[in-house]
C-alpha cells in the first residue's frame, strides 16, 4: 500500500511500492535510511551524492565515520534531514517507519523498497542504479551477485527445519516472507517459524513443540554470542546450534556480494555439526 504523495517535478521513476516519485534530474544529495542500501550506494560510486545517513549504515566503515547521521532507522531526526537538504531520500518499507516516511514524502521525493527475496534484492539494486545514474555499474553488481549464488546445491526434499532467531528477551524469530527466510531457503534449509508473518515472538514451550533441527543465532540486531549457545541448548536438547552473520542474511544491497560463498561454507558447517 503506497505510504502517500510526492510533489511534481519532472522525471519519472517508480519504487517497489508502485508510487511514483518525479526528479528533475540525477540526484545530487542522497540521505539514506537503511544500512544496507547505504553500502550499496558507495559501491555504486556514489560517495560524494550521499550526504545524510542512519546511525546503523555501518558499511563502509570510512564512510560511517564522516558523513553526517539522521538518527536511526526507525526514529529519524526530521531537522537533521531538513539541514542536508536532500532531493532524494531513499527508505524501505520495513526498516522506516510509516509515519516518518509519510511525513518526509510532504517535502521531499522518498524511494522506497520493499525487498522480500533474492530476486527482489537484484530488482532493488537495477532500480537504485538507474534512479541514480548508475545503470552499468548495478548491472555489472547484479551479474557478480548472480554468478556468487550459483554454485549454491539444489534444495534438498527434506531441510533440516530451522529456527533463526533474531533478538532475546524476549525471543524473537524470523518468520515467513522476510529477507531471512528467503535466505534460509536458499541455504537449502526449511524455516519452522515459516507459516508465522514476519518476526514473532516465540517462548521456550513454542520453541520446543516445532522441534528444530538447527537453530541459527544471529549477529544482528542483537548481538547473540557462544555464551547464549548454552541457554538454547536447555531449550533444545536435540538441535544443532550455530552462530550466524546477521548481516549476511538480511542486508540485502551489495552485502550479497558476500552471502552466495557464506552460505555455501555454512550449508558445509552444517553438514559437519549434524554428522557429528
Amino acid at each position: 500500500m503506497p505510504f502517500g504523495p510526492t510533489s511534481n517535478i519532472q522525471m519519472l521513476h517508480t519504487d517497489m511500492l508502485g508510487r511514483t516519485i518525479q526528479l528533475p534530474a540525477a540526484p545530487r544529495r542522497i540521505v539514506s535510511l537503511v544500512p544496507s542500501q547505504t553500502e550499496l550506494l558507495f559501491d555504486l560510486g556514489l560517495d560524494e551524492e550521499v550526504v545524510g545517513i542512519t546511525k546503523f549504515c555501518v558499511r563502509p566503515e570510512a564512510q560511517f565515520r564522516r558523513k553526517p547521521r539522521v538518527g536511526g532507522t526507525k526514529k529519524v531526526h526530521r531537522d537533521r534531514i531538513d539541514a542536508l537538504r536532500p532531493d532524494l531520500i531513499i527508505a524501505n518499507k520495513e526498516e522506516n517507519e510509516r509515519e516518518q516516511i509519510e511525513d518526509l514524502m510532504r517535502d521531499y521525493p522518498v524511494w522506497v523498497s520493499d525487498v522480500p527475496d533474492l530476486e527482489a534484492a537484484l530488482d532493488m539494486i537495477g532500480r537504485v542504479g538507474i534512479l541514480c545514474d548508475r545503470k552499468e555499474q548495478a548491472e555489472v553488481l547484479i551479474d557478480r551477485i548472480r554468478t556468487e549464488f550459483a554454485p549454491l546445491p539444489p534444495r534438498t526434499l527434506a531441510p533440516l527445519r530451522t529456527a533463526y532467531l533474531i533478538w532475546r528477551d524476549p525471543y524473537l524469530v524470523a518468520g515467513g516472507g522476510t529477507f531471512i527466510d528467503a535466505m534460509l531457503q536458499q541455504a537449502g534449509l526449511q524455516n519452522v517459524f515459516g507459516k508465522e508473518p514476519r518476526y514473532p515472538q516465540v517462548d521456550p514451550d513454542e520453541f520446543r513443540e516445532a522441534q528444530p533441527q538447527l537453530v541459527l543465532l544471529s549477529s544482528e540486531p542483537f548481538p547473540f554470542r557462544e555464551k547464549h549457545r548454552a541457554e538454547l541448548a536447555d531449550i533444545c536438547p536435540n538441535s544443532v546450534i550455530l552462530l550466524v552473520d546477521g548481516e549476511l542474511f538480511s542486508w540485502y544491497g551489495s552485502r550479497l556480494l558476500h552471502a552466495g560463498r557464506y552460505l555455501r561454507n555454512l550449508r558445509s558447517q552444517i553438514q559437519r555439526s549434524w554428522a557429528m
